[in-house]
C-alpha cells in the first residue's frame, strides 16, 4: 500500500511539472498569431511556427555563438577545476584551508555585483565586443573547484601511492589515475557550466553590442520584443532555445547523478 501511494505522489508531482510544459509545446503547435487563447484542436497543429521562429530569430548564427561559448568557458572550467581541485585534496601546503574558504566565499558573490570591474577590466584589454568578452569571465568557478575537490577525496589515495610506486609524476598520476575515475564529477562540471552558459543572458547583454555576436538567449531576449502577441512563434522559439540542453542533460544524467550523490561534505 505504502509503495502505491509512494507511485502516485510521484505520478501527481510528474503531471504538475510537466503539464506547463505541454501547454508550451501545443502552443508553439498552434497555427500562427494565435494570442493569449490559441487554438488547440488537432486539425489545426502544424510545425511551421518551428521553421518561421528559427528563420525570424536567426537562430542558426546565434546557435552557433552559444555552442562556441558555452564549449570554450566549459573545457576552460573542466581543466581549471581539475587542476585546483587536485591541488588542494592532495598537495600539501600553508594556506590549503584558507584558500579553499576563500574560494567558496566567491560562491555567495553574485556576477551581477562583479560586473563593473570585469567591465573596466575587459574595456583595458580591449576584449569588449569580442568572444573573450563572453568567455573569459567565468573561465574559473568556484562551484566548479570545489566539487572536483570533493570527488577526488573519495578516491583512495592508495591508487596514487601504487601508480607512485611505478614510477608516475604527479602530472601522470592526474591525467592518468585521477581524472579517468573522476568521471561522472567532470560530467557534472561539463553539464552544470554548459548549461549554465547556453542560457546565460547577462554577459552578451552587458559585453556584446555586435549583432554578429548575438547567442541565443539574446536572439530569444530580441525576439521577445518582436513579437510579444504571437504566443505560437514565442512558444516555438522557446522550445528550439531548451531542445539542446534538454537532449545534453538527458544524455549525460546517470554520470550527473553519480558525480552529485557520491560528492559529499568532506574535509
Amino acid at each position: 500500500m505504502k509503495n502505491h501511494l509512494q507511485f502516485l505522489a510521484l505520478v501527481l508531482g510528474g503531471l504538475i511539472v510537466l503539464s506547463p510544459l505541454t501547454i508550451i509545446f501545443l502552443t508553439s503547435l498552434a497555427p500562427s498569431g494565435s494570442t493569449a487563447t490559441p487554438d488547440f484542436s488537432w486539425s489545426s497543429l502544424t510545425l511551421k511556427n518551428y521553421w518561421q521562429a528559427w528563420q525570424k530569430g536567426n537562430f542558426l548564427l546565434a546557435f552557433a555563438n552559444s555552442t562556441l561559448v558555452a564549449l570554450s568557458v566549459t573545457a576552460l572550467q573542466v581543466i581549471t577545476a581539475s587542476l585546483a581541485g587536485y591541488a588542494l585534496a592532495r598537495l600539501t601546503f600553508r594556506g590549503r584551508r584558507t584558500l579553499l574558504l576563500i574560494i567558496l566565499a566567491t560562491l555567495v558573490i553574485p556576477f551581477q555585483l562583479l560586473v563593473i570591474p570585469i567591465f573596466l577590466v575587459l574595456k583595458w584589454g580591449n576584449l569588449i565586443n569580442t568572444y573573450g568578452a563572453l568567455i573569459l569571465p567565468t573561465a574559473v568557478n568556484g562551484f566548479s573547484i570545489f566539487l572536483m575537490r570533493q570527488y577526488f577525496t573519495t578516491i583512495p589515495i592508495e591508487l596514487e601511492e601504487a601508480g607512485a610506486l611505478d614510477g608516475a609524476n604527479r602530472w601522470q598520476i592526474l591525467t592518468q589515475i585521477m581524472l579517468p575515475l573522476a568521471r561522472p564529477a567532470l560530467v557534472t562540471v561539463f553539464l552544470f557550466t554548459f548549461i549554465g552558459e547556453w542560457n546565460d543572458l547577462f554577459k552578451p547583454l552587458v559585453f556584446t553590442t555586435r549583432p554578429e555576436l548575438t547567442t541565443v538567449q539574446l536572439a530569444l531576449a530580441q525576439f521577445q520584443e518582436q513579437f510579444t502577441s504571437n504566443w505560437s512563434l514565442l512558444m516555438a522559439a522557446v522550445i528550439i532555445a531548451t531542445v539542446p540542453v534538454v537532449i545534453l542533460f538527458l544524455i549525460g544524467q546517470r554520470q550527473f547523478i553519480q558525480g552529485i550523490s557520491t560528492t559529499g561534505i568532506k574535509n
